[in-house]
């Protein structure tokens, strides 16, 4: 039940500011069924970039003019966890956002968001490529938490956008091999072309039998799960090698339930590692990489929408074949 509606503008408290959206992605996560409807009714979007309209008092960090990328929640910096570096896991961090939300002409940044995780852009950055910044950040964050050397192979399962951000970082970490696993042609091709140095296409050939091949029986060091299902799930751990890094990159429906003996990890020296989201330093991690150059992000962008066609872009996004991101852009 998508709706585009009048409300009305937000308005600016002390420490906090007020930005005109210019691009705002549609996330992976916007059109997972059970993660959205549980927090509905609500304004979708958190991968937004705008321009700074207003300021309130106190202020110092950006002024009117300055074009921003801004995370939808922000952790506070000073409890236990924050100082583990565990962000997502702050109640300040879970307790932020935007308001109403990045799928909007104008949102409110509060002031933690404001001054903990809003990033002014370099002029060379454009506002669709800093929609990116957030689901690269998510990357990065996961990449940091699993192990890996240059000359591994990689395993990258689902080659949405998500998967095409994956192989891009991997390469340009130095990563030597990266393989693909997909159903669907324009994403495939469009893997090969972010790096990716082989393709596996499920409708064709077994997804372990075509590691198996690929790596002539040694299977990937790194598997990245990137669907959200358990039957994914199981294939990425059939999929991996002696002393490889399994990483569950999305959940998988409540009610869910993983099976699997232990001895087959624990033998072969198997780690399952989790990521959800990211926090301040992978937001800076991801700016800085888009902004370095040396990779074409605006590519990753196939679909754009003004406002009023925002739920066709959700049905694209929710089709997963021919797009990789849907961007809904504001025109001055």
């Amino acid at each position: 039940d998508l709706r585009v509606e009048d409300i009305g503008r937000p308005r600016c408290g002390s420490g906090e500011a007020i930005v005109r959206t210019m691009a705002s992605g549609i996330c992976s996560g916007d059109v997972m069924r059970w993660y959205i409807e549980k927090k509905a009714p609500l304004v979708i979007g958190h991968e937004p970039s705008g321009i700074i309209i207003e300021v309130g008092s106190g202020v110092t960090t950006v002024r009117p003019g300055d074009r921003v990328y801004v995370h939808h929640h922000a952790p506070c910096h000073s409890c236990p966890r924050c100082e583990r570096e565990d962000h997502v896991q702050c109640e300040t961090w879970r307790a932020t956002g935007i308001d109403p939300g990045g799928v909007a002409e104008y949102f409110r940044v509060p002031a933690t968001n404001l001054a903990h995780d809003t990033l002014v852009l370099p002029d060379h950055v454009s506002f669709e490529e800093a929609v990116l910044i957030e689901p690269l950040a998510c990357v990065l964050k996961a990449l940091n938490r699993v192990r890996f050397r240059k000359r591994d192979t990689a395993l990258v399962i689902g080659l949405g956008i998500m998967g095409q951000l994956h192989i891009s970082a991997l390469r340009r970490m130095g990563v030597d091999r990266v393989i693909g696993v997909d159903r669907v042609d324009f994403r495939m091709a469009r893997a090969l072309e972010a790096g990716a140095t082989d393709c596996i296409d499920v409708r064709k050939e077994d997804m372990v039998e075509g590691v198996r091949r690929l790596t002539e029986g040694g299977m990937a060091q790194l598997v990245i799960v990137g669907p959200a299902s358990v039957s994914a799930m199981e294939s990425g751990i059939r999929c991996a090698g002696a002393g490889a890094t399994v990483l569950f990159f999305s959940p998988a429906s409540p009610g869910e339930r993983l099976c699997l003996e232990p001895n087959t990890l624990y033998f072969q020296d198997i780690s399952l590692v989790t990521s959800y989201s990211c926090g301040p330093p992978h937001t800076r991690a991801a700016l800085e990489m888009i902004a370095g150059g040396g990779a074409d992000w605006a590519r990753l962008i196939t679909h754009r929408f003004p406002i009023e066609r925002t739920p066709e872009a959700f049905r694209l996004t929710a089709e997963g074949r021919d797009s990789l991101k849907s961007v809904i852009t504001f025109q001055d």
